[in-house]
């Protein structure tokens, strides 16, 4: 145990992705509250393709460069307060950022203890397993890799937080890590701080609720929240979480910052990229169901009440493969008769290409952005994307590009598009897969280079036991027209090839009629995108909210989506924007 099991471990975040506020290390320092532990999250599928292009490029990269500067700033500071830093920014080279971290402590005169969490990767593994009879296949579809098994460029295993735990009982400043888990970061610290052992399920699902609330930084701040009146001026708070030994916590900011902590917004992240309410993670599965929210001061959230059940015995694996070339235009439709245009022009295009048949994928849409008899000229455009994907790159390349140009004078009236020809760019697809725990070496490369295994240990516990499915009502007196957004929130984001949305009321009443209201048939009809997909709903009462997971919405992941929200970002404000009858009851109160 590192703390006084009484008090609780304070956990900063100051990343939720690679591209995030560069400063957010130094504001968090340099705020009046203090912490124990500094934590980055950097990792998502798309950014693991990333770094292997990097890699492809550079054998030395292959690590979160962006992680390494901001450390630059801060390192010292951290090391004199006795600050731990424990980031995933590894990726796809930790020794190489470890490398990189300690050259920064020479440069302060001191050698800060770097630890490694390694073994997640398998992508040198994957013949090996599949020749023992591991089986590949995709978690959502059931389809085997079969060929495609030579074609994969990563395939990483979400490791737990037990690792990063050992690290820092070991005397780790800092721990770098490849793939685990983003709730990890948090599960990790907490655990060693704690002194939990594997069978402390609530205690661990805890702190994997926590780990999920600041995983996105400043999304659990009042970033991306809907209801703009609520929030402070200024640019949000990176999330502190104050973690209590029986996995409770605190979720806070710095004070002085912009944004807001409230119910809501906890609420929001915690709906964030949700599937079933057994949220699963490598070293327990947490019930998203027993959670419970108080506001208990100002931009200060507890999360209490979280059980845990024991893990699957199996890993989450991640695979990339690097599928080929992709290109977009984008056509401007303005005034009347906007689909014969588009028509008129994507006829002409695939003359000019030798048919869309010459590519593994053309897709075109036309998005209806444009009024009826707009006040100006940019409100009566609509826009005709065009994405085409092949393994040849001069094929989606100039030669594709140009041929769109080529239309400028002949297509239709009124032509212009958004971009100059450009050139094409690699994609890649996304592959989800299960393996059994015991082929995963959980590996901790301790500051004195002593390997350690983190053994998987079996947990038994009981099933949770949670309340009957809800039975909605109908709210009694007068209903208007109008957006669901006026009475509830929502939060949406990718889950590989599916999306979620998640959508809370904001009153115990607005929750009997939301359960009621808002089905599986209701949704697909405010969602035409989702009708001909499967769409699964899930109730968490004790959150006010439904969750809604649109399957295969996505394609293959967000490197290959042709959709023009290939993340899902916007498709929680889209619902909340669609009409139907709203009680008045529900607005009075």
């Amino acid at each position: 145990m590192r703390g006084d099991e009484q008090r609780a471990i304070r956990i900063a975040n100051c990343s939720g992705f690679f591209g995030d506020h560069f400063a957010a290390a130094r504001e968090l320092l340099d705020g009046p509250d203090s912490f124990d532990v500094l934590t980055g999250d950097y990792l998502s599928e798309l950014t693991m393709l990333i770094l292997w292009k990097q890699r492809r490029r550079d054998p030395d990269a292959g690590f979160v460069g962006t992680f390494e500067r901001q450390l630059h700033g801060v390192l010292a500071d951290c090391l004199e307060r006795g600050i731990r830093v424990v980031s995933n920014a590894g990726g796809l080279n930790p020794h190489g950022l470890k490398a990189r971290i300690e050259a920064l402590g020479a440069v302060i005169g001191r050698t800060p203890r770097v630890a490694i969490v390694e073994g997640d990767d398998l992508s040198s593994r994957l013949g090996e397993l599949a020749a023992s009879g591991v089986e590949l296949t995709h978690l959502e579809t059931g389809e085997p890799l079969g060929s495609g098994l030579h074609e994969v460029a990563t395939a990483n295993a979400y490791l737990g937080g037990l690792g990063i735990a050992a690290a820092l009982a070991a005397g780790a400043e800092i721990v770098v890590t490849g793939r685990v888990t983003d709730a990890s970061l948090v599960v990790g610290p907490a655990a060693w701080w704690h002194g939990w052992a594997p069978e402390d399920l609530d205690a661990l699902a805890g702190a994997v609720v926590a780990g999920h609330v600041i995983e996105c930084g400043t999304q659990a701040t009042g970033g991306n929240y809907p209801f703009l009146d609520e929030l402070e001026a200024g640019y949000p708070g990176f999330p502190i979480c104050e973690v209590a030994a029986d996995g409770s916590c605190v979720v806070t900011k710095q004070p002085g910052t912009g944004g807001a902590v409230t119910i809501g917004t906890v609420t929001a992240q915690l709906l964030y990229e949700l599937g079933a309410p057994r949220y699963e993670n490598p070293d327990v599965a947490a019930r998203f169901d027993t959670i419970e929210l108080a506001q208990v001061g100002r931009d200060r959230v507890k999360v209490f009440g979280t059980r845990g059940e024991s893990p699957t015995d199996t890993l989450k694996v991640a695979l990339n493969f690097d599928a080929g070339y992709r290109n977009t235009m984008t056509l401007v439709l303005t005034g009347l008769d906007v689909e014969g245009k588009a028509s008129r022009a994507t006829t002409l295009l695939e003359g000019l290409v030798g048919g869309a048949e010459q590519f593994a994928t053309f897709d075109a849409q036309v998005i209806r952005t444009d009024r009826r008899d707009a006040a100006t000229n940019a409100e009566a455009t609509a826009l005709l994307r065009i994405t085409v994907m092949d393994p040849d790159r001069d094929k989606v390349g100039r030669r594709f590009s140009g041929a769109v140009t080529e239309l400028a004078l002949a297509s239709y009236a009124g032509f212009y598009a958004t971009t100059p020809p450009g050139d094409a760019s690699a994609y890649g697809v996304y592959w989800p897969l299960l393996v059994p725990k015991d082929v995963v070496s959980h590996i901790v490369v301790l500051p004195d280079g002593e390997r350690r295994e983190i053994p998987s240990v079996a947990v038994e516990s009981s099933r949770i036991v949670t309340a009957a499915a809800l039975v909605g009502i109908a709210v009694a007196g007068p209903a208007t027209q109008r957006p669901l957004g006026s009475v509830c929130g929502a939060r949406s984001g990718d889950k590989g090839g599916n999306a979620n949305v998640g959508v809370w009321a904001r009153s115990d009443l607005g929750y009997q009629w939301l359960a009621q209201t808002l089905t599986v048939e209701r949704f697909k009809e405010l969602v035409a995108e989702a009708a001909h997909l499967e769409v699964r709903r899930y109730e968490l009462g004790n959150l006010r909210a439904l969750n809604f997971v649109v399957v295969g919405l996505l394609g293959d992941g967000v490197a290959s989506s042709t959709r023009y929200d290939p993340q899902a970002k916007g498709l929680g404000e889209y619902l909340r924007s669609r009409y139907l009858e709203v009680p008045d009851a529900l607005v009075a109160g």
